[in-house]
């Protein structure tokens, strides 16, 4: 693993960690507020780039599978994919492979990446036009598909401000997470991606605040448990 991995996957190179420490409770968090109806299929994205969704994504599907349920982490960044790289896996054939190929349907270009209950569907070649891929029968039709094989779908999707592809994909999945950038994200940047969820009807489930300094004596207890 490069040492660009091991930062990027913390929940790998230090589970101990206070980051880490806390994906499992966003885990946890996330499971007691769909008690009633339950999240098997959700979508993560931000109001604009460079906010850390991608690799918080990964930290979280990761957290998930080591929780006991099995998970599909797709990327639907048709633009600027990434989770291939975080991952260290070839992005040949993914997610758009199953959009054209009915061998792919049958069975899906899912990589594994050494944890147990954890596949990575990268997104495969990239098409002319994401948003309208995204937003196809074709497209309900793989999130039918790989339900069948686990228990929970994550999909990582350009930032929703950006481009329409978040909108689209948030309208077919059971909930979606946003994340927010501490000193990063702007105010009004927030509640425009918040009225386009609306418009949809998106259920949001719950937002993620990165990049937050970490106290310093929490990092200490965490240290002595080691």
């Amino acid at each position: 693993m490069t040492t660009d991995r091991k930062e990027s996957l913390v929940t790998i190179a230090n589970p101990r960690s206070p980051a880490s420490e806390a994906y499992r409770t966003l885990r946890t968090n996330l499971e007691f507020s769909s008690l009633d109806k339950p999240v098997r299929t959700m979508v993560v994205t931000s109001p604009g780039p460079e906010e850390g969704k991608s690799t918080t994504l990964a930290n979280l599907a990761i957290t998930i599978a080591q929780g006991g349920k099995r998970v599909i982490l797709v990327d639907c960044d048709l633009r600027r994919p990434s989770q291939h790289t975080i991952f260290g896996v070839p992005n040949g054939a993914g997610l758009t492979t199953m959009v054209v190929e009915d061998r792919a349907m049958k069975e899906p270009p899912l990589q594994e990446i050494g944890i147990p209950d954890f596949w990575l569907l990268p997104s495969g070649p990239l098409p002319p036009n994401p948003s309208e891929l995204l937003g196809s029968r074709r497209m309900e039709e793989i999130i039918a598909t790989l339900l069948e094989r686990v228990d929970m779908i994550l999909f990582d999707v350009p930032p929703i401000i950006a481009v329409t592809d978040a909108a689209v994909l948030a309208s077919k999945v059971d909930g979606v997470l946003l994340v927010f950038k501490a000193g990063g994200t702007k105010r009004d940047h927030a509640q425009r991606t918040k009225a386009l969820l609306e418009k949809v009807n998106a259920r949001l489930v719950g937002a993620i605040l990165n990049n937050v300094p970490f106290d310093i004596s929490l990092h200490r207890y965490y240290a002595e448990q080691e």
